[in-house]
């Protein structure tokens, strides 16, 4: 595995956002950046509504296509960031598999996503939810419309000054990954920002699970044996980081709400996804995926054991 930073483009701007931010991730780490587009296969027909069907374009035209596009991404991320290495693949397999491989090449893989109008949040694609879902390497989906800005705290952004939002991490205090962990510390401390925790568990009541309440002893009992866990797990990253501010917030129940919200004033977004499979094949879980839907800031996927 290279080190760099990986960013898939298909011609949308999305795509190119999440390419600038990918850019700038890669200086954050000092490391290169790879553009890829996978050209795949179209259908033999295509009938727009209404109209006569059309042929597909040929492999030729589209390849000249995909060449241009990323000649012309390529020319204006080196405007934008004149210091850092870019290259560019154009690879021959179907979306899927392609951006599977190119993921396995690279420290993180970085793709665009249709921010939703009118309302803050993501609409992931099919084979966006797909990659997340399958990827053995981080992935991070980027909202479309994402601005540099957007990543600072409210300021006089450019002046070299304004600082970046947080980093939230969302974690199980149950079962707290190290891998997880140690993604969102490296995060934080690459950009000097604090590391906001949101760790939850569900209480195993049958009554809980529908809609009944805790009372005040059980709440406060089971919250700090939240803390407790926790404060173990992120003592050895603390030590390892002790320039990264670290704040906690836990939360009793389905945490994907909680993250949702704290990702109005982040910088990036970090949770985990287990590498499982189920009889239906690869699956994200469902705080995963809340955050996937609804986040407004970049958000991170990470596969841990």
């Amino acid at each position: 595995m290279s080190r760099t930073i990986t960013a898939a483009l298909d011609g949308s701007p999305q795509s190119l956002t999440a390419a600038e931010w990918a850019a700038r991730e890669a200086l954050l780490r000092d490391v290169p950046l790879h553009l890829v587009h996978a050209l795949g296969r179209q259908p033999s027909m295509y009938a727009p509504p209404g109209g006569v069907p059309r042929p597909p374009l040929s492999l030729d035209v589209q390849s000249n296509w995909a060449d241009r596009m990323l000649r012309e991404a390529e020319a204006a991320i080196a405007r934008h960031h004149p210091g850092l290495r870019v290259t560019t693949d154009r690879l021959t397999e179907e979306p899927l598999p392609a951006l599977l491989a190119a993921a396995e090449e690279a420290d993180l893989l970085v793709l665009g996503s249709r921010g939703l109008s009118g309302v803050a949040g993501f609409l992931v694609g099919s084979v966006a939810q797909a990659v997340v879902a399958a990827s053995q390497r981080p992935v991070v989906l980027v909202r479309g419309g994402l601005r540099p800005e957007d990543e600072h705290q409210p300021g006089a952004f450019g002046s070299g000054t304004t600082p970046f939002r947080d980093v939230v991490l969302g974690l199980n205090s149950a079962t707290p990954n190290d891998t997880v962990i140690g993604f969102a510390f490296e995060a934080a401390s690459q950009r000097a920002a604090r590391l906001r925790v949101v760790h939850g568990r569900s209480p195993d009541l049958p009554y809980y699970d529908h809609g009944g309440d805790l009372n005040a002893e059980l709440h406060d009992e089971l919250t700090g044996e939240m803390h407790r866990a926790l404060s173990e797990a992120l003592e050895p990253w603390r030590q390892n980081f002790p320039g990264v501010e670290v704040t906690e917030q836990a939360v009793i129940g389905k945490a994907g709400s909680h993250l949702v919200e704290a990702s109005r004033d982040a910088s990036l977004v970090v949770v985990g996804r287990r590498l499982r499979r189920t009889a239906i094949g690869a699956a994200i879980g469902p705080v995963t995926h809340a955050v996937l839907q609804h986040a407004t800031a970049p958000v991170a996927v990470v596969p841990h054991d």
